[in-house]
């Protein structure tokens, strides 16, 4: 599924693979452009971005873009034809999982050829890309004072700790009402455990409200968490209630604020970045241009030993089989369907979603028909090396290379699942055009297409339109995200970071019943 190199003169309608028999629009084109190159004129205004049949279609034959199956005919189709939802029919078909049948193993980089960053170095070891405090709420009833605390240490306050990239709420909206075990209960706890612990937190106050169901000591001891110089606890029952739960949490961040302050950026080995894989607002053009530089940047990125996790379990669904045979066993390629599995049969039958072939209106009006199609553009962010190892949500992620994470499609929840699990950059591509931050991590953002970096150029970092326009090649666009993502590890703000964006998207994922 690798993407053609477009650093050629530009076509009216792009052909993705020869077996196709679908073309992508470049641009919008009018009722009766002919494309040369195919023999074909248009028999409907084709937008930008979307299909048009470049043979005839019967009826029940499988739609094939990238060579891969996108859907349907519901209808005999004449070539030239706008293809979209209402003449393409999403359903069930086999695929070959082929358990690691096509694994190779990376071909590393030598130890003196990787590339480095400026890090922040932890006391164990790890290395960090932001220095952030954090106030972590156990419950939604302790989130206002949570914001409070946070809101108190403003850009003035900080100006004296330039070494401090913010003081930073991280709420929600569960805790209590909710099962006091099991899995959701477990999701919940090694969610805020991953972000207590994450690198790019200097220190944490965690605040509960005292009779919730979340309990500071059992959230402590389910997750081998201990007050300590770096971690602090208030529950505002015991402290006195809201304005000195306040007070104490301000005057606590105050005493931390000067050893926060001292960290110092270091040369340290890129194989130190985790990279938290996104995409949101997608159109057709991302499985040409964003998605797969994006991938092609990864395969750079896990070269000098770091790492990569695809996630978004919903948008990889009907092209898992092309994971599943990369897999460095049998083993991990069967946790991934099993995943996949557990979304079809259990959490979402029945139900309008994702999964089951239904995309968001900005996906439908990008030119995406259904998830088959939309899942072959997000598979690609994931690049081209072999799948060594699925987690579950949260999980902290400690296997090198590329790596996969079960997570909703939706990027708030995704994206906290994948921070808690250690990613300390986010790359998210976006086709529509997505406003999305996610402190601790910076969040970079990645435009499949030239109009909308340009009318969205504020909140977009980097072009990967350049790819369409024919001014990049694929590999060029992969070597500039690859030197973004280390300027940005070392400490270059985002669109995004410059925004203040990241107070309100810790989200996490929830999974049982509110009683």
């Amino acid at each position: 599924m690798n993407a053609p190199d477009m650093k050629q003169p530009a076509a009216a309608a792009i052909r993705l693979h020869p077996n196709d028999n679908v073309l992508v629009a470049r641009t919008d084109l009018a009722q009766g452009t002919v494309v040369p190159e195919e023999n074909l004129s248009c028999l409907n205004r084709i937008p930008a971005g979307h299909k048009l049949a470049a043979r005839a279609l019967a009826k029940g034959e499988a739609v094939l873009k990238y060579n891969t199956v996108i859907g349907f005919a519901s209808a005999d189709i004449v070539p030239g034809t706008l293809l979209h939802r209402l003449n393409m029919e999403f359903r069930e078909f086999d695929r070959d999982y082929a358990y690691a049948r096509d694994y190779k193993p990376v071909d590393m980089l030598p130890e003196a050829g990787r590339a480095s960053f400026m890090g922040i170095v932890r006391e164990d070891g790890r290395v960090a890309t932001r220095n952030y405090i954090g106030i972590v709420s156990t419950v939604n009833c302790s989130a206002t004072v949570s914001h409070r605390i946070a809101g108190w240490f403003t850009p003035e306050t900080l100006a004296e700790f330039p070494n401090i990239d913010g003081v930073a709420a991280f709420t929600h909206s569960s805790g209590c009402g909710m099962e006091l075990s099991g899995e959701p209960m477990d999701l919940l706890r090694r969610t805020l455990a991953g972000y207590i612990r994450h690198p790019n937190m200097a220190a944490v106050l965690v605040v509960g409200l005292g009779c919730e169901r979340n309990q500071i000591n059992t959230l402590f001891e389910s997750e081998k968490l201990s007050n300590g110089t770096r971690l602090h606890s208030f529950i505002m029952q015991d402290t006195g209630g809201t304005r000195k739960t306040i007070e104490a949490g301000v005057a606590a961040i105050q005493a931390l604020l000067p050893e926060a302050n001292q960290v110092q950026r270091v040369p340290v080995p890129a194989s130190h970045i985790t990279v938290g894989l996104q995409c949101g607002g997608s159109d057709s053009f991302s499985s040409i241009t964003a998605n797969p530089a994006l991938g092609a940047a990864m395969d750079i990125l896990v070269r000098h030993g770091g790492t990569a996790v695809l996630s978004e379990t919903p948008e990889i669904y009907g092209v898992e089989h092309t994971l599943t045979r990369r897999a460095v066993s049998r083993e991990v390629g069967e946790k991934l369907i099993a995943r996949i599995r557990w979304w079809k049969d259990v959490y979402a039958l029945g139900r309008d979603v994702q999964i089951n072939g239904v995309v968001s209106p900005g996906n439908q009006a990008g030119g995406l028909a259904n998830i088959l199609e939309k899942s072959l553009g997000s598979a690609m962010k994931g690049g081209t090396g072999p799948l060594m190892e699925v987690y579950k949500y949260a999980e902290l992620v400690k296997q090198k290379g590329f790596v996969f994470m079960d997570t909703p499609g939706y990027d708030p929840v995704s994206a906290t699942g994948q921070i808690a699990g250690g990613a300390n950059i986010v790359c998210f591509t976006t086709g529509r055009g997505s406003a999305f931050g996610c402190k601790p991590t910076p969040s970079i953002k990645l435009a499949t297409n030239t109009p909308m970096f340009r009318k969205l150029e504020e909140d977009m970092d980097i072009n990967c339109g350049q790819i369409l326009d024919g001014t990049a090649s694929m590999d060029e666009m992969a070597e500039q995200i690859f030197q973004l993502i280390l300027r940005t590890a070392s400490g270059d703000k985002t669109k995004s970071e410059l925004f203040g964006l990241g107070d309100h998207e810790f989200v996490p994922w929830q999974i049982g019943i509110t009683g």
